[in-house]
């Protein structure tokens, strides 16, 4: 697969993230597949990849660590020699909490890991992918949430917020690298079957919320991976800045 497009996924080794890095190399990409602390999920998705043909390794990274963010792009460099694409998945939730009760450390944690991630992984695609660079050009799709619409007040305003602000870096970095040859655009999913829910203390979110969802059910995480490759492919060749929601209706 020498001379494939090469695709970052950060926090690929599940959910979401998983199922994008599945999909991309079923449509050709060679993909790394980031991961912070299970090396054993992310070699399963690798060893999937593996199992049909495609190209993929597993790279170590914490975002919300700027050497971890700098260590993983030259990884990346080291293995494959170029990136041409990079799905900002990474990201966390928090325990329930009114804005009344958040601390200045939660709020620093999530803030560095959802948007300075986001934003520093964001910066080293560029420095790779922009024409300007000296690069062929590419695309950075950002995995915000229907939270930055709704708000989640009650459960976790801050989640919500760090979303917000991913929204608006997607449109002004449209902005700021469209003439650059590389397009960048979001997806909000809505409540899908993922780990995210358990990893922040509820895990049965969706079962107490799904008689309240429009279409009565949750969202996958393969339908929110259709809606980011689609993202990705050569079919949105003239969208940028765009914000998909993924929410069935909510």
């Amino acid at each position: 697969m020498t001379g494939a497009k090469v695709l970052l996924v950060t926090g690929g080794s599940r959910g979401i993230g998983a199922a994008v890095s599945l999909g991309a190399a079923r449509a050709g990409y060679r993909v790394a597949v980031n991961y912070v602390s299970n090396r054993a999920a992310a070699d399963k998705v690798v060893d999937a990849i593996a199992a049909e043909g495609g190209e993929a390794f597993a790279v170590q990274g914490d975002v919300g660590s700027v050497d971890d963010i700098v260590a993983m792009f030259e990884a990346v460099d080291a293995r494959f020699g170029r990136l041409d694409a990079l799905v900002n998945n990474a990201g966390i939730v928090d325990e329930l909490a009114r804005v009344d009760e958040i601390g200045a450390a939660r709020l620093e944690r999530m803030f560095r890991i959802n948007v300075s991630g986001s934003f520093l992984c964001a910066a080293e695609a560029v420095r790779r992918m922009s024409t300007r660079h000296g690069g062929r050009g590419g695309v950075i799709v950002n995995v915000s949430s229907a939270a930055a619409r709704l708000g989640s007040g009650g459960w976790y305003v801050d989640y919500a917020a760090s979303k917000g602000a991913i929204d608006t870096f997607t449109k002004g970095l449209a902005m700021e690298v469209a003439a650059e040859s590389i397009r960048v655009n979001a997806v909000r999913p809505g409540i899908t079957d993922t780990e995210i829910h358990a990893s922040g203390g509820q895990p049965n979110r969706i079962a107490e919320v799904r008689a309240a969802l429009p279409m009565g059910r949750e969202g996958k995480a393969d339908e929110v991976a259709d809606g980011i490759l689609f993202l990705l492919s050569d079919r949105a060749s003239y969208v940028t800045g765009a914000i998909l929601d993924i929410t069935g209706g909510r």
